[in-house]
């Protein structure tokens, strides 16, 4: 099997060339990926969505994160992201019913892992029933929902903790029902500058 290649770019933005995926994150090079954020609106308000991520990551095991993610290969443009939605969760999404929050940079830093990224944002106002969500196991292992305006607050440091509702995906396919408070440490450790521009970009949109 070929090692993934992820475009390359400068701190500008500029493509620079090429790279495996490992050494991309070894050395800290700007790559670009593809995120899409669920919402709904039900009469109580706005909704947002949260992937449980697989205990077989690699990278974050087990921790709340985007509702769906992923890289964007050498040879992909943006448009090609939107299969991520569907590999991960199941659910069928063209990309003109995404709604564009633009490139957010940003970076994590960890030991013997350096994520920088440039990241398309977009999101999905979501019409489909929790029970139609289908992960691919490997990568997810359930899906959660909250409050916007609680997820805002659990962000901006004004609540210690969130109140998520969905399921979690047993390795023989059971479904087990989730109803629970989740701390931050329990989420991907995204810089909060991007999740406020995310938030701040949804409300925009919903506002």
């Amino acid at each position: 099997m070929n090692e993934e290649l992820l475009a390359t770019f400068d701190e500008q933005g500029n493509r620079t060339g090429a790279a495996p995926r490992d050494e991309v994150h070894r050395l800290g090079l700007w790559h670009e990926t593809f995120h899409c954020w669920f919402v709904r609106r039900d009469a109580g308000g706005l909704m947002i969505y949260l992937q449980l991520r697989s205990l077989h990551k690699r990278d974050y095991a087990g921790l709340l994160d985007i509702t769906a993610a992923g890289h964007l290969l050498a040879d992909e443009t943006v448009v090609d992201g939107v299969c991520e939605v569907q590999e991960e969760l199941g659910i069928a999404v063209d990309f003109d019913q995404l709604k564009p929050l633009g490139v957010i940079p940003y970076q994590m830093d960890t030991a013997g892992f350096i994520d920088r990224e440039r990241a398309h944002v977009f999101v999905y106002e979501n019409h489909y029933a929790l029970s139609e969500f289908t992960p691919q196991q490997e990568e997810v292992a359930g899906i959660v929902q909250a409050r916007f305006a609680d997820f805002r607050s659990f962000i901006t440091g004004g609540s210690s903790k969130l109140h998520v509702e969905g399921f979690r995906v047993e390795g023989d396919g059971e479904r087990i029902v989730l109803d629970e408070q989740v701390e931050f440490s329990q989420l991907v450790p995204h810089e909060r500058e991007y999740y406020m521009r995310v938030i701040e970009g949804i409300e925009v949109l919903y506002g």
